[in-house]
């Protein structure tokens, strides 16, 4: 009996394997996929990082190329390199600083080519950036499909971008469930000692302290509702989880509100689920987002969201109904919003109902691997590259 042939090999191009939610998606997708199926390995064009430990799946390479800053014309040959000697299947890149390495794969014979969007950045919130929109195209006859994270990414891809429909594929992130899942948490195992007032109500915000996440803007909303309505400095608590560079400023701005004792921040944290579960509202208050994890989990927890108009979040809140959407830097608008659900017990049980009912139908992680599955087999399936690719939409 001959050797059984091994799965296709899928390499995935990232920045860097830092936290984030493209990083919680990769690491979903791998750890889900079965081992029978596919392999994976990891290149990141800069380092790897803590998230890596988060990968369950055995032998799944991580590389790090350590990308000098700027323009570094070695990496091109390192990745040419690394390709020919890992020999893959499908070369899937993520986001503008992975793309160009479809220009790469394009020269190792045999390899197909993927490209993810995952969200805009501070520097193209709006994707109405010229130059970055040049680019996409002149490096679209390298890709042979696109995967958008959103409906809104999807449509942003085929106009203004000018990717053609037949080459997008819309495809959710999913949520897990078994860990993101509604339930009473202790306070006092979660949150610091009298943190948290007795019938008082926990806001939360989950993401990295940078500065398209915006956290500055739910810090100064939540003061000016404590000075607008000063009940509720006795009562009202903030919680902001994660780490970054925006730590230091946000720290300061806290102090400056005279805050000190009414926001917690948390840092990066491994008991999330958790921390979920001790609040009672969720605010998202980012400057644009693709599809993002953080909403889910919230979502599955059974909260009430609280987002800015951005990306693909109004993809998952429908205003009034499992939340409330917010223009971006409204302080009053938000201020508002956090102070009428605060108010309002059964508004955020109904709200928190809803959303985890949309959850549990829509958004599945066995679903979404499922999806990247039929979509690699079909970059694997000679003549099928024509066929125009099924959007998965709520």
């Amino acid at each position: 009996m001959g050797q059984r042939e091994r799965p296709p090999l899928v390499v995935h191009i990232i920045h860097a394997l830092g936290t984030g939610g493209l990083e919680n998606g990769l690491v979903n997708i791998i750890n889900r996929m079965p081992v029978d199926r596919y392999r994976h390995a990891i290149v990141c064009l800069t380092r790897s990082g803590e998230f890596a430990r988060r990968i369950t799946v055995p032998d799944v390479q991580i590389i790090e190329l350590k990308k000098k800053p700027g323009h570094d014309l070695g990496l091109y040959v390192r990745m040419w390199r690394l390709l020919r000697r890992l020999k893959p299947a499908i070369v899937h890149t993520r986001n503008l600083a992975a793309l160009e390495m479809n220009l790469v794969a394009r020269l190792v014979p045999g390899v197909c080519r993927i490209h993810g969007e995952h969200g805009r950045d501070i520097y193209d919130v709006d994707g109405s950036n010229k130059k970055y929109i040049v680019f996409r195209r002149l490096l679209n006859p390298f890709v042979q499909r696109f995967v958008a994270v959103s409906a809104d990414i999807a449509q942003w891809l085929t106009c203004p971008v000018g990717i053609p429909a037949h080459k997008v594929e819309q495809i959710y992130n999913g949520v897990d469930s078994e860990s993101f899942h509604p339930g009473a948490e202790s306070l006092s195992d979660v949150l610091p000692h009298d943190f948290s007032p007795s019938s008082g109500v926990i806001v939360g915000t989950v993401g990295r302290l940078a500065e398209i996440k915006n956290q500055s803007f739910l810090v100064e909303s939540f003061a000016r509702l404590l000075t607008e309505q000063p009940r509720w400095r006795r009562s009202l608590r903030l919680v902001l989880i994660g780490d970054g560079p925006e730590r230091n400023a946000i720290e300061q701005l806290i102090r400056s509100l005279d805050l000190d004792g009414l926001v917690w921040m948390a840092g990066d944290r491994a008991d999330i689920p958790a921390l979920l579960r001790a609040m009672d509202i969720f605010v998202l208050p980012s400057l644009g987002e693709g599809i993002s994890n953080t909403i889910l989990e919230a979502m599955a927890t059974g909260l009430p969201v609280i987002a800015t108009d951005v990306g693909g979040n109004p993809e998952l809140i429908e205003h009034g109904e499992n939340g409330l959407l917010v223009a971006v830097n409204d302080q009053a608008a938000l201020a508002n919003g956090i102070a009428l659900l605060a108010a309002q017990v059964e508004t955020r049980r109904a709200m928190g109902t809803r959303g985890l009912e949309k959850v549990a139908e829509n958004f599945d992680w066995t679903r979404t691997v499922n999806r990247y599955m039929e979509l690699y087999d079909q970059l694997l399936t000679p003549g099928v590259l024509r066929h125009r690719p099924t959007s998965t939409g709520i």
